[in-house]
């Protein structure tokens, strides 16, 4: 199983980038909690920190498939690297002018979200660049999925180090500059500085008039639903089994159940279209969140945490082939940003739904909305199945390319019937 990954990272510039991407996504991946603890320092409410919180995710969903068109347009360090440094001063100033007035905190975290880089697309375009054979790219696809749910649980970590050490103030201060280092060790890398999107057809819709990513961002925006809806969930189980410290050990055994099933999963190579494989992972994925319902004690729940994470860094691993074979010539980082942009509305939709379902059902029916929203996930996926069968790499691209003027084709393959 190390063989397959010890190849990718040992593949040149493979190492540097992925490093560079996730210190890069720090101050996204840290920015929730970073915000509630700055907010709760100066003398702020929960529903204030609530407020800038939801502020700076509603604008990096925005932010992230406009800037990543920007990237297939122009190229990542003309885009990558402003973005980060637009971002990080936004987020300074937050830091420095605090609450008040709410006009500049709420402005500051806006202009933060929104010029986050998109950091994670561009790397997944990346990787056919770097890695030279077809099942390589599929194992880093993999591997990428596993490197998030560590991230997601290292950033949490770092700002808690950060407020310990120094303060709130300096947390945010200290991951907006980590932020900046990660995206100018990717956009310096020769990768990205040579990487050009294909010559693409100038469309208002971009990536979006791909019927088929339309297809997987329906369904994703449902496995997006079932993930937030989790965490209210656990936090109401947790309140009647032992409280925060219940409740960190359930989000721990879902990180863990994710690094684990992706690990596994891009060990090895699948036989077989990537359309056809999400219908069985996603399916499996909505059966392993059942068995939460019969929320039994807290050491027997945190086990069903784990078994319930299992499949879905596969889902995403397989998600990201679907997304290159069907994003439309000179897209590839739009649709990628896309993607990224769904999985989040959807874990917001999820978190929102999940609250009055508690409150009016109880903890049994919170666990039961990641089951009923993994089984609509699903369907969308079997509705739209003639749709996803059929790749976009016929398209018709304009003969003269609107940001490529040398022409030079953005490195991908053509995922036949192996993925």
């Amino acid at each position: 199983m190390a063989t397959g990954y010890l190849e990718i990272l040992r593949a040149r510039h493979a190492l540097r980038l992925l490093t560079g991407t996730l210190v890069g996504r720090l101050p996204n991946a840290t920015a929730a909690i970073a915000l509630v603890l700055f907010v709760r320092a100066e003398g702020g409410t929960y529903s204030l920190a609530g407020a800038l919180a939801a502020v700076y995710g509603v604008a990096n969903a925005v932010g992230q498939p406009m800037l990543g068109r920007l990237v297939d347009l122009y190229g990542q360090p003309r885009v990558q690297f402003p973005a980060a440094v637009l971002s990080a001063l936004a987020m300074t100033v937050f830091a420095f002018s605090g609450t008040d007035p709410l006009p500049v905190a709420y402005a500051a975290v806006a202009a933060s979200g929104l010029f986050t880089p998109p950091l994670e697309g561009g790397l997944r375009a990346l990787w056919p660049s770097v890695l030279r054979r077809e099942e390589q790219v599929h194992t880093a696809y993999a591997m990428d999925a596993v490197a998030q749910e560590i991230m997601f649980t290292v950033g949490p970590l770092l700002v808690t180090v950060c407020v310990s050490v120094w303060d709130e103030r300096a947390a945010l201060l200290v991951l907006s500059l980590l932020g900046v280092l990660g995206a100018l060790s990717v956009v310096v890398s020769p990768p990205s500085r040579a990487w050009r999107s294909a010559p693409r057809e100038a469309h208002w819709l971009g990536a979006l008039r791909s019927p088929g990513l339309l297809a997987l961002l329906a369904a994703f925006l449902f496995v997006g639903i079932a993930l937030g809806s989790i965490t209210v969930a656990s936090v109401s189980y947790a309140d009647g089994h032992g409280g925060d410290a219940v409740y960190g050990w359930l989000m721990a055994g879902l990180g863990l159940g994710a690094l684990a099933g992706g690990t596994v999963y891009g060990a090895r190579r699948w036989a077989g279209v990537p359309e056809r494989r999400l219908r069985v992972l996603v399916a499996l994925l909505a059966v392993c969140y059942l068995p939460l319902m019969l929320m039994p004690g807290a050491v027997a729940m945190v086990l069903l945490s784990v078994v319930s994470g299992v499949f879905l860094a596969p889902c995403i691993a397989c998600a990201f082939i679907i997304v290159d074979r069907h994003a439309p010539a000179g897209t590839v980082t739009e649709a990628f940003s896309w993607l990224v942009t769904t999985f989040t509305v959807g874990a917001s939709v999820g978190t929102g739904l999940a609250g009055p379902v508690v409150q009016a059902g109880g903890t049994l029916w919170g666990f039961a909305l990641p089951g009923a929203a993994g089984a609509v996930s699903l369907l969308v996926l079997l509705a739209t199945g003639r749709v996803l069968a059929a790749p976009a790499r016929g398209a018709v691209v304009a003969a003269s390319s609107e940001n490529d003027p040398n022409r030079a084709a953005e490195p991908r393959f053509s995922s036949g019937d192996r993925a």
